[in-house]
């Protein structure tokens, strides 16, 4: 995590949660118990087992499952959130993330570079692969692809599949408008 999402998850009770956030984890790292990158600003930490180097593109990717759970946090009920959980065998899909939101469970891929076609498909594939398996439980989570790029994914899938840039705009996707009652006052002019 950045110190500036650190002081907003853990110290937003406070007076001043970065001089805060500053002071317990300046104490951890001396203590040996978290890792710091000095490479992005505000620096990154790390718990101190992890095996991620300080500059591996990995962390930007990470950072990017940060802001869907603060972005999700902010949205609702947020009752279960895990990163690469893993499903059965190397190779088997690994979602980004696995939630409970607002009682839904939802597996979530956040794509910040560009796949191509093929690596999506077989990433559905996988997805396929998993459900068809006994290790899910019911309900089995719907999958939502957040990135910036819309996928031509159009086969019948044994899950819903949504697709967004943002988990705020899949929310607003949900949300139905209803149609405009007859005498609204809407007038159409023609010529």
């Amino acid at each position: 995590m950045d110190r500036d999402s650190i002081a907003e998850i853990h110290f937003a009770g406070l007076k001043n949660p970065t001089y805060s956030a500053n002071n317990v984890l300046l104490r951890l790292l001396r203590d040996g118990r978290v890792q710091r990158s000095t490479a992005f600003s505000p620096y990154v930490y790390f718990a101190e087992e992890s095996k991620i180097k300080k500059n591996s593109q990995k962390i930007g990717h990470f950072l990017a499952i940060l802001e869907v759970f603060k972005e999700m946090r902010e949205l609702g009920p947020l009752e279960v959130f895990r990163v690469e959980q893993k499903y059965g065998k190397k190779g088997a899909v690994e979602p980004d993330i696995f939630c409970r939101f607002r009682s839904t469970p939802f597996f979530i891929e956040v794509q910040n570079t560009v796949y191509s076609q093929k690596q999506m498909t077989d990433k559905m594939d996988r997805y396929v692969d998993l459900y068809n398996s006994d290790i899910l439980a019911a309900p089995k989570p719907h999958v939502l692809i957040l990135a910036e790029q819309r996928y031509a994914l159009d086969d019948a899938y044994p899950f819903k599949l949504f697709q967004a840039q943002s988990f705020t705009t899949f929310l607003q996707s949900l949300k139905k408008t209803p149609p405009a009652p007859v005498g609204s006052g809407i007038q159409i002019r023609i010529g």
